[in-house]
């Protein structure tokens, strides 16, 4: 946004409340690479530095080096700490309210992610569980899970990942949903966001897409993946009815385990919009593109493909950027 922002010379200010550059990508595990290489991982204007390791998906620090050195680059005036706690209408505009003081402005992007917001169900059983239970967001590194037996839930890339990674030390389960689906090996980040592309088209054609990403699949296969089917370790099991005080279980049957691991996803960090009232039954906020159909003030980017085809990538997030500026200079025009 702020590239685009300040290429249409708009006058705003991004207030960010972590202490440094990078955000999300700050609190990721080290060993957590990208779904794609560097030319498919960036943002509008300067392509991410090559990855020189052989297999060509970088490091989260990696990631991390690249926001701080973009925000440079740009000169964008961030302001950090700032937290924006409330976002009320005001009698020119919208009014922020923030741990630093007051602001008002025209107009708001809200792009504060899901990351904050890690989900966790409520399982028959987990109060009783007399183990350790984490998210995927607490993970760290594989060598804390050493000698354990370690349940993995979840169906996606972080689990994946996970997986990969604790596999090496330690006995672990896969627990799914549904069963897993893998991309191919050839499939890179560009195949993936022209994909993400596609199926907003079709979903907003009133098509099913029932069948993973465009019927490939929702896991992509970075190298510590492959490496984990090759150890025949990405056998996945239907998820457990119940948690019990030693482990998981299914029925009369009991897998006793020490560490559950939920790689169960993320919602929307949205409550500081809550005064707007503009949350829907699902959660989300209506939108047509980025802009919040019941407050054309505000646009929200980053958030999924509610708010743009793969908005909440690196590579997808410039397309919708774009348009959100394009209709913010036109309501500034107006």
């Amino acid at each position: 946004m702020g590239y685009y922002l300040r290429r249409a010379g708009v006058d705003f200010t991004i207030l960010d409340a972590a202490p440094e550059p990078g955000g999300a990508w700050r609190s990721m595990w080290p060993s957590l690479r990208t779904f794609s290489p560097t030319q498919y991982s960036s943002l509008p204007g300067w392509m991410m530095p090559p990855w020189t390791a052989d297999d060509g998906f970088p490091l989260a620090a990696h990631v991390v080096d690249y926001l701080t050195r973009y925000e440079q680059r740009y000169d964008l005036p961030v302001e950090r700490p700032v937290r924006v706690t409330r976002v009320e209408r005001g009698s020119g505009g919208l009014l922020l309210r923030t741990d630093d003081g007051d602001r008002e402005a025209r107009a708001v992007v809200s792009a504060t992610g899901t990351w904050s917001r890690p989900f966790l169900p409520a399982y028959p059983g987990a109060a009783d569980f007399s183990g350790r239970q984490l998210h995927t967001a607490d993970f760290r590194d594989k060598s804390e899970y050493e000698g354990r037996r370690v349940v993995v839930v979840g169906g996606g890339n972080s689990a994946a990942q996970i997986l990969a990674e604790v596999s090496q030390v330690a006995e672990t389960t896969w627990v799914t949903p549904r069963p897993p689906r893998f991309l191919p090996d050839d499939v890179d980040g560009y195949d993936l966001f022209s994909i993400a592309t596609e199926r907003r088209r079709r979903l907003d054609a009133g098509q099913a897409d029932s069948a993973g990403v465009m019927g490939l699949g929702d896991i992509v296969m970075v190298p510590s993946v492959r490496a984990a089917r090759d150890r025949g370790v990405l056998h996945a099991e239907p998820m457990f009815d119940r948690l019990v005080p030693k482990g998981v279980a299914w029925g009369d049957r009991t897998l006793e385990a020490d560490t559950v691991i939920w790689c169960t996803g993320f919602r929307p960090a949205l409550s500081h919009l809550s005064p707007l009232g503009l949350r829907n039954a699902a959660g989300h906020i209506d939108t047509r593109g980025t802009q919040a159909v019941d407050e054309p003030r505000l646009h929200l980017l980053g958030y999924g493909d509610w708010t743009g085809p793969a908005s909440a990538t690196l590579i997808g997030v410039g397309r919708p950027a774009r348009d959100a500026v394009a209709a913010i200079t036109q309501l500034l025009d107006g």
